[in-house]
């Protein structure tokens, strides 16, 4: 009976989502849902909230179920690596993936775009930060922290410091990045900020309902760029902080649009441009 229908009537819209759990909370729904309304572009993007125990068999399913690909979050990044057919240099690196395609034989590739996603957050919003400048001090050794280490060595950063809570972390990632990096204590964070032109928070610490980010920042030159990845809110205590003693400083919000633009474009073949009105959209 179908090859008699059109092909507008048996063909179906891309869909695309974001898999984590929990997942109600996730701003990429809004996003893409956004770029696919401006850009008149068919297509769907929607959350799938999976148990660890599911994501195998959910993995399988989506691309027979018309899926082009998805976003994993929290808990999932570092598991489909093992689950995916083919991983990217960088991924592999990072140790994680955010963002996957289904390719029409139903493999999975694996890619990271949050080191991306981060350079692409600092360019658009301080153009003229130059990486090699200075050290760069990066808070914390998580998987976001991971991408963001692997982003400032591309870009050419000859010395980056590291502090993590528990110092072992960031033991780990000196021992899988190599001799560029200086690991520091906890205790001495204040430390780490003397001469450094890049200074990122990379935990959670400053997001709303978590404990503030609180260290001495004397040593904080005005010249540095300091960036959180935290974007609930937009200026975390942190950040305004370092505002106040003259830096320049770049929300996380950025981040999250950018390190999304290249699955869009995977998934429904248009770059979508991350503008003022995106950010709208998604702040709600």
């Amino acid at each position: 009976m179908t090859a008699d229908l059109p092909a507008s009537q048996i063909s179906h819209a891309p869909l695309a989502g974001v898999i984590g759990m929990p997942i109600a909370h996730s701003r990429s729904p809004r996003l893409h849902g956004h770029w696919l309304a401006h850009y008149g572009l068919a297509g769907h993007y929607v959350p799938i909230p999976v148990m660890p125990e599911h994501l195998a068999e959910v993995l399988r399913v989506l691309p027979r179920a018309g899926f082009v690909g998805a976003n994993v979050t929290i808990p999932h990044k570092e598991a489909v690596l093992t689950l995916a057919d083919t991983v990217t240099d960088r991924a592999a690196l990072i140790g994680a993936a955010n963002t996957l395609i289904f390719r029409p034989d139903g493999k999975i590739h694996a890619d990271n775009t949050d080191g991306y996603g981060f350079v692409a957050n600092l360019r658009q919003n301080a153009p003229d930060w130059q990486p090699s400048l200075g050290p760069a001090a990066v808070i914390g050794a998580g998987g976001a922290a991971r991408a963001v280490v692997a982003s400032l060595l591309d870009c050419g950063v000859r010395e980056l410091r590291i502090a993590n809570r528990t110092r072992l972390r960031a033991e780990q990632i000196k021992a899988e990045f190599g001799a560029r990096l200086v690991v520091y204590d906890w205790a001495h964070l204040g430390n780490m900020l003397e001469g450094a032109t890049t200074v990122v928070n990379a935990t959670s610490l400053g997001m709303q309902g978590k404990q503030p980010l609180r260290f001495p920042l004397d040593a904080l030159s005005p010249d540095a760029l300091v960036t959180d990845l935290v974007y609930t809110p937009l200026m975390t205590p942190f950040l305004n902080e370092a505002a106040a003693r003259g830096c320049r400083v770049v929300d996380g919000l950025g981040m999250l649009l950018h390190q999304a633009a290249p699955g869009f474009e995977r998934w429904f073949g248009q770059r979508p441009e991350v503008d003022d009105q995106a950010r709208q959209v998604v702040q709600g």
